[in-house]
């Protein structure tokens, strides 16, 4: 299968960098502000997809926190999740909700090896079809544990508020509007996504956004 591009290293992303910057000049304006960009590649796997459900509607460090208590209790693999009581899952912090996807996650016994090699809309609508995982958490998991080059979570707010300020847009693009915007991006939305994060912090702490 033809998965497209997969980002492996920082010189990657500096290609795609390079790429937008020539395509769009707010862009290269974007890239000069930041610097070069992060690489973020993670592991791949359950407890990957695990640590984001975790992560899921509460602060980093609240997930950091109960993420250290599942890794102190060995609470990270499907068959842990499948033995562990509720009162077991409760003490390292989860609530009965992510109970009730940690579970579902560790039942559906998702091919993770399969997903590497899968193209990208298969990827995210296998994931999709556990209980917890949206597809946010979907193309997330696809940008930066699976690399893949072509992916731009266009529901994620940080990127719609990035893209009001750098394309100077009258109101904050909803979810469809800013898909629409990324397809000028492709092949390259992954990195994208990457310079429209870090412009972000960089207007954030230019503008004292909230």
């Amino acid at each position: 299968m033809n998965v497209g591009r997969i980002i492996e290293t920082d010189a990657c992303v500096a290609e795609g960098a390079a790429w937008l910057a020539a395509r769009d000049a707010r862009f290269a304006s974007a890239l000069e502000q930041t610097g070069p960009l992060p690489l973020r590649r993670r592991p791949d796997g359950f407890a990957q997809l695990l640590s984001a459900i975790v992560s899921q509607q509460v602060s980093v460090a609240s997930a950091t926190a109960i993420w250290g208590r599942m890794t102190d209790a060995r609470l990270t693999g499907p068959r842990k999740i499948q033995w562990a009581s509720d009162d077991d899952l409760r003490a390292v912090g989860l609530s009965r909700q992510k109970i009730r996807y940690a579970r579902a996650l560790a039942e559906a016994r998702l091919d993770f090896a399969a997903l590497r090699t899968a193209p990208t809309t298969q990827v995210i609508e296998t994931m999709t079809q556990v209980s917890g995982i949206g597809i946010w958490t979907a193309e997330i998991y696809a940008m930066f544990s699976l690399g893949r080059a072509d992916v731009f979570a266009s529901g994620d707010l940080a990127l719609q508020e990035s893209a009001r300020l750098l394309f100077d847009l009258p109101e904050r693009p909803r979810d469809r509007a800013l898909r629409q915007m990324a397809e000028d991006w492709a092949p390259w939305r992954s990195v994208a996504a990457r310079l429209l994060w870090a412009y972000y912090r960089v207007a954030k702490d230019r503008e004292g956004i909230r």
